[in-house]
């Protein structure tokens, strides 16, 4: 039984959000499986069952697979051939995905098995999750997913683990699959027809990747809002760009909420100024950061949505449908909608880094930084202070440029060219999940010469959110008085940043969106 006070995610196969994913990937929260979906699982299963009895030619229970769909497999070959489906699909190459990626694919096969339209025991889905629940992590190579049907080679290796086969994490250490799970208590189980495919027919990888990058990339565009305030602030920014009227008659959701996140930041600062008091207009990345972090802002709840409905959807190949005495064979593994929501992600990601690594010119550029000292550096000549760093931020962002070329855009076909369109989602998913973190990276830089530029210019002159930042900024790393190694401030900084909830951590001095 669930401890009373014990925090879980409840699995009921339909309300499962992007924020519950996070819970169970990163922080470790453990998953209960409702009621309701053991009775759907049972009469799907039930069904299953009934049509092996019968010997029905359905695709997956008494054929082959793919190409070998008209082939028909015998009752007494069905147990074998679930399992050399897994060992024979389970092809990955390259370095493991993250434990957190691999939880929540986890997670997420465990949502969309409890829906009951794939015919799998509900015992097979428990262990699943008791998986989850123990800390076993199967150890899952991050290449060799085409993204239709669905992720077969890193789901295999998934699966390898239920049958006591494969590698897996357990309490920091990687073992043998069945070393893991009796270290753990939990038994493996044999496979019976149906389950094999069951188990690794589906997106669940690439929407896993998906969502724990989605997630980051909404805490980096308030971050982003963040950063660009005390850049402005630093930089004698001009307010007005910033006020209601311009956004009202423009009313993209995003972009208002930037430009007020911006408003409220610099409230009471003393550094900011007025149309014309120094200068008539500021360089776009500073006047126009409301419109280019809206914009990503607004693609970011499109991705948020599409996630959802796909953490939240069958996407098994045939699929029961028990009340209707029906068996169909459609396409709902295709990773297409996820792949595309993917490479609007790495599109939407890397342009925050885009503008920010921007400003962190104007920051460190004597002739555009206002006065400030030429690279922030104390002892310019003597010391290069943050000229470097600008570098840096440039190689990033030109990197990410390469890396948001669009995966969707590209298809080869396999098996016997019957599967002729796939969706390369998966690799959509993990070039969105490395563009993020090479973006906090950039923000971090930023950050960094925003608040070196602020010592030069007073910290007490700040607005009430800036400061802030700034404070907390400072906590973490020290004005730069003498040329350092800035590599470890760099990091300090970028994993701070993620890991800090900014909306949430600053909403005692200023709300923002």
């Amino acid at each position: 039984m669930q401890a009373m006070d014990e925090k879980f995610v409840l699995v009921n196969g339909g309300t499962m959000t992007v924020d519950q994913v996070i819970r169970v990937a990163r922080y470790m929260e453990k998953v209960k499986i409702g009621r309701n979906c053991f009775k759907k699982m049972r009469l799907s299963r039930e069904y299953v069952e009934k049509l092996l009895r019968e010997k029905r030619i359905v695709y997956g229970l008494t054929t082959g697979f793919g190409k070998f769909s008209d082939t028909y497999i015998s009752a007494e070959d069905t147990k074998r051939m679930q399992l050399n489906l897994i060992r024979s699909h389970a092809c990955g190459i390259g370095p493991p995905l993250t434990v957190e990626a691999v939880r929540a694919t986890m997670l997420l096969r465990v949502n969309a098995l409890s829906l009951g339209y794939s015919g799998i025991r509900p015992g097979v889905v428990q262990l699943l999750a008791e998986m989850l629940n123990a800390g076993v992590t199967p150890v899952i190579p991050e290449q060799g997913s085409l993204g239709a049907s669905g992720d077969l080679a890193p789901l295999s290796h998934l699966a390898l683990v239920l049958v006591g086969e494969g590698e897996a994490y357990y309490l920091g250490e990687r073992l043998p699959g069945s070393e893991a799970m009796a270290k753990a208590g939990i038994q493996p189980i044999m496979l019976e027809a149906k389950e094999g495919l069951a188990l690794i027919n589906g997106t669940q990888v690439m929407t896993g990747i998906g969502a724990l990058a989605c997630f980051d990339a909404i805490n980096l565009a308030r971050w982003a809002d963040c950063t660009a305030a005390l850049t402005a602030e630093a930089l004698r920014g001009i307010r007005d760009a910033f006020e209601p009227l311009t956004h009202a008659i423009r009313p993209h959701t995003g972009q208002g909420q930037s430009a007020s996140n911006i408003r409220r930041l610099t409230l009471e600062s003393r550094l900011m100024t007025s149309q014309g008091q120094l200068r008539v207009q500021d360089a776009y990345s500073i006047r126009c950061a409301p419109q280019v972090h809206g914009a990503s802002r607004d693609a970011l709840r499109y991705i948020e949505e599409k996630l959802e409905i796909e953490i939240n959807s069958a996407t098994d190949n045939p699929l029961i449908f028990a009340d209707e005495d029906r068996v169909i064979s459609g396409g709902n593994f295709h990773g297409q909608p996820i792949a595309l929501a993917m490479d609007h992600l790495s599109i939407s990601s890397s342009e925050l880094a885009n503008i920010s690594e921007r400003r962190i010119e104007r920051l460190v550029n004597p002739h555009l930084n206002e006065q400030l000292p030429p690279f922030l550096a104390k002892d310019g000549g003597v010391q290069s202070g943050f000229m470097i760093a600008q570098y840096t931020a440039a190689a990033v962002v030109s990197e990410n440029k390469s890396l948001a070329h669009p995966a969707s855009v590209d298809s080869i076909p396999s098996s016997g060219n019957q599967e002729d369109h796939v969706s390369m989602g998966t690799i959509a998913a993990r070039k969105a999940s490395q563009i993020v973190r090479n973006a906090y990276s950039v923000l971090a830089i930023e950050l960094l010469c925003a608040a070196q530029a602020v010592d030069f210019r007073g910290p007490e002159l700040l607005g009430k959110g800036t400061k802030w930042i700034y404070d907390r900024c400072r906590e973490h790393v020290g004005f730069v008085d003498e040329d350092r190694v800035l590599s470890n401030d760099i990091h300090v900084i970028a994993e701070w940043m993620r890991n800090t909830n900014v909306q949430e951590q600053i909403a005692s001095v200023i709300p923002i969106e």
